[in-house]
């Protein structure tokens, strides 16, 4: 699946977003390496905490379904009711789930750049000495 395709998905899982506080809707589309497909939203909460980002859902959804293998994700937001004009990039806590379950030097994070084109990284830029599952061994 092509970067493009992929961030077409995260498009569509962004208008499924519940973000009444915030107002700022994220899509994620999660590619396993069997080539399923996993979509995920921002769902906030009044209480904030247990608000949960868009790349968290994905790979909750396909952590539920049993998956484990990943390749790449496409992350797509902006302010509710505009088009992404602007690099949305995962936070932190997001990152570190990625490296839960990825391999920092091949799992890529693709990005619309708002302008109908993309940036692509490899976790291990988003998250240079990242601790993950390989540090407790």
């Amino acid at each position: 699946m092509t970067d493009e395709m992929l961030l077409k998905e995260a498009k569509k899982a962004r208008e499924c977003s519940y973000s009444p506080y915030s107002n700022f809707q994220v899509g994620a589309a999660l590619l396993t390496k069997g080539g399923k497909v996993y979509l995920g939203c921002n769902i906030e909460n009044a209480s904030y905490t247990p608000t949960n980002c868009a790349e968290r859902t994905a790979f909750f959804k396909a952590i539920c379904d049993g998956e484990r293998e990943f390749t790449k994700i496409a992350v797509v937001g902006g302010k509710k009711g505009e088009d992404a004009k602007q690099i949305c990039t995962p936070c932190g806590v997001c990152r570190q789930v990625m490296m839960e379950f990825c391999n920092p030097e091949t799992f890529q994070i693709v990005l619309s750049d708002g302008n109908d084109g993309c940036q692509s990284y490899l976790l291990k830029e988003l998250l240079p000495m990242g601790f993950g599952p390989n540090d407790l061994k």
